[in-house]
């Protein structure tokens, strides 16, 4: 899906082409990310590298890639027996979790006050695009559990789980001189897919993840 998305992103910026001389600029931003699922709840920061492809000064194709520190969060569990005989029937432990993102994003972006070359006034834009996002979970247990006489919600160890996402933004900018942008920037992921994990307790719409950002824009 994100590849077919991305050859169309391509061919459109092809003939765009044709009609205009297409720009170009690289971005570089530092970011707060906050996880808003109930149960995985946790703050950390990251940096998006991103490149945008101007049709017209008012619209671009971009590509970005984003990557974050583990966030932390806990569970409260309970392992239940498998056999009526095993005693304890229940055993309640907490789960020490640590969930890191990164995410590949290609989409549209306009402006919607302002353009990609303007060197006076603020610019406002909006974006939106199709992401994927490559999860990795580390679950450590509090209590040792025998998983062949007891069923644990979620499992010890490590493991990665992927994401495909919608990833609206809005963003504004500063022409500073010299083709450098200052700008800060909201946006979201959005699940559109939950694949189950057993190293994920709660799986549906999550991670459901915002972000503020604070970057640097290079006009070539």
């Amino acid at each position: 899906m994100v590849k077919k998305i991305f050859i169309w992103l391509s061919l459109l910026m092809t003939v765009h082409s044709g009609f205009t001389q297409p720009g170009f600029s690289f971005l570089t931003d530092l970011s707060v990310q906050h996880n808003f699922k109930k149960g995985q709840q946790y703050t950390v920061i990251g940096q998006t590298i991103q490149t945008n492809f101007n049709f017209t000064p008012k619209e671009a194709a971009y590509v970005w890639f984003a990557y974050y520190s583990n966030g932390k969060f806990e569970d409260k569990l309970t392992a239940t027996a498998r056999s009526l005989s095993t005693q304890p029937q229940q055993i309640a432990y907490t789960n020490q979790a640590k969930m890191r993102l990164k995410q590949i994003s290609i989409g549209y972006k306009r402006y919607l006050i302002g353009n990609s070359d303007a060197e006076t006034g603020i610019n406002v834009y909006a974006s939106a695009g199709f992401g994927l996002v490559l999860g990795r979970m580390q679950n450590a247990h509090s209590v040792s559990i025998d998983t062949s006489l007891y069923k644990v919600p979620v499992y010890a160890g490590e493991a990665n789980f992927k994401r495909l996402t919608i990833d609206p933004g809005l963003g504004v900018e500063r022409y500073l001189g010299a083709d450098f942008y200052v700008y800060g920037e909201i946006k979201c992921w959005v699940p559109t897919t939950d694949y189950p994990s057993k190293f994920i307790s709660q799986n549906e719409n999550a991670p459901w993840t915002g972000m503020a950002s604070i970057g640097m824009r290079i006009r070539f």
